[in-house]
């Protein structure tokens, strides 16, 4: 028994110490973030008042299925500022539904109408998304890529705002941040939201601002058509082609622009299938991508140490739900086993240490709250329930996403799921009738309603062990896991059209 219990403590200091170590690394690009806000931006632009300085540029559309927002995507498209003659728009068309007919009819009308723009459909899905962007390119007139997927609304002037800073040579991708327009439609947008806004502030700008890697999102970002050939086009063996290509580029010394200031609004998903769906598909394909280019950034002589280390790290932010998971799961063995041997009381004090990186999590996602949603007393307070919230429905989303990153560690493919789009934007909005929603309930699912059961456990436990009177230093945290699975179990059972 005593074996068992030092293989215990083992694996959870480990899974503690590299919580940790990613910890010091969000603090890191905070400090970074801190830093950039000081900066003024000295760019060389293009002076677009000189006709001859503007140059041509391909919209891609990579769409699948998307009923419910291709008029709307269309309509928002052709509504971008730039001039005529120096502009096409291709919608790269993967569908099988009825929707290739009500494309096919909008996007007649508006050629009708002037706008150079083409459907172009493919025989089969093949490389999925990253196929069909590499089978635009082959026929795109565009010096400059630009990729939208089908919920994105940029602004009119978003391409005035973005083509200009390549100018410099050595830029080969400019990424905007992304907004939410349903932000505030359910506690599910709002933790979505959270974690993404996360990203796209102190992650990319503390990335980008000290030359470390970052990627390009998929969407709401420009191409230099020179650069995505040089790193060796799309490829689809990935389910996350964006951060595949953007590190191939930046492995061949080719510059990424972080536009912090330039929003593109999108949808979130609104039902936690769909979430799940994204959430399972962004995190095996990080996964997938360490596996892929970790040796190649390990030996490359031409970055730093440091940019290795955040490079490396970055590649494994989706591997920390591994981490996290573990930790959730031996947190109750572990509480019978400081209780069951005294002699090891000094090394649980130690371990107490490690609620620092709660601590730092919680500071430097405060500097991003604060900056979107402004400061002060009150604003504080809402923050404090929004990272409580965020945090806890992160855990319940842990062995989700640990199935997903050990497939992508150990290489299991599967294919590229599309995120269901809803074009929902307030609560009066109905998507019960949506017909991509996934009806079936995983055996996951069941075992996340276990997992909640498990941690009630947990709480009942701290009641009893040990001869003092019960330990509730865990309680908090086997609460907030209770709640994050059972948050996670009732929506994908009840969540159902």
């Amino acid at each position: 028994m005593i074996v068992v219990s030092y293989i215990i403590i083992l694996i959870y200091t480990i899974a503690l110490v590299l919580i940790f170590m990613y910890a010091i690394a969000q603090l890191n690009l905070l400090l970074n973030y801190l830093k950039a806000q000081n900066k003024e931006d000295t760019s060389v632009k293009f002076d677009f008042s000189n006709p001859e300085e503007i140059p041509f540029v391909t919209i891609q559309l990579p769409v699948y299925n998307e009923l419910y927002v291709m008029e709307r995507l269309l309509t928002n498209i052709v509504k971008l500022k730039y001039p005529k003659d120096k502009l096409e728009i291709q919608v790269l068309d993967d569908s099988t539904d009825e929707s290739v007919d009500s494309t096919a009819t909008q996007i007649r009308e508006l050629q009708t109408a002037g706008i150079d723009i083409k459907h172009i459909k493919r025989t089969n899905r093949k490389g999925f998304k990253a196929g069909a962007l590499k089978e635009g390119l082959k026929t795109a007139k565009g010096e400059f890529i630009v990729i939208f997927d089908a919920d994105f609304l940029p602004k009119e002037n978003w391409l005035l705002e973005t083509i200009p800073y390549f100018k410099n040579k050595e830029i080969g991708v400019v990424q905007t941040r992304w907004g939410h327009i349903n932000r505030n439609y359910s506690t599910l947008t709002k933790i979505q939201a959270f974690a993404l806004d996360a990203h796209f502030t102190l992650e990319q700008v503390g990335r980008n601002s000290q030359g470390h890697f970052i990627n390009f999102n998929g969407t709401a970002g420009v191409w230099r058509k020179k650069c995505i050939l040089d790193a060796g086009n799309w490829e689809g063996d990935t389910l996350t082609e964006d951060i595949d290509l953007s590190y191939r580029a930046q492995l061949k010394k080719w510059k990424f622009k972080y536009l912090e200031h330039v929003e593109t609004p999108a949808e979130l998903p609104v039902i936690i299938s769909a979430a799940r769906s994204q959430q399972f598909r962004w995190n095996k394909g990080g996964a997938e991508n360490f596996q892929k280019m970790m040796k190649n950034i390990i030996i490359n002589k031409n970055i730093s140490t440091k940019t290795k280390i955040h490079g490396l790290l970055h590649l494994l932010n989706s591997s920390m739900f591994t981490c996290i998971f573990l930790v959730a799961i031996l947190s109750i063995p572990m509480l019978y086993i400081k209780n069951e041997y005294e002699y090891l009381k000094p090394f649980f004090y130690v371990m107490s240490f490690f609620v620092m990186s709660s601590i730092i999590f919680f500071i430097c996602y405060w500097f991003m709250y604060k900056n979107i949603y402004g400061g002060g007393f009150k604003k504080f307070i809402k923050y404090i329930g929004a990272f409580f919230t965020f945090f806890t429905i992160v855990m319940g989303f842990s062995l989700h996403n640990t199935i997903a990153v050990l497939e992508g560690h150990f290489g299991k493919k599967s294919d590229f799921i599309r995120t269901p789009k809803f074009n929902i934007n307030s609560l009066k909005d109905n998507w019960k009738n949506n017909k991509y929603i996934s009806k079936k309930v995983s055996i996951h699912v069941i075992v996340e309603g276990l997992l909640a059961l498990y941690f009630v456990f947990g709480m009942y436990s701290a009641f009893f062990v040990g001869n003092q009177g019960g330990d509730f230093g865990l309680f908090p945290f086997h609460f907030m896991l209770f709640c994050g699975f059972g948050y996670v179990f009732f929506k994908s059972i009840f969540s159902k059209a």
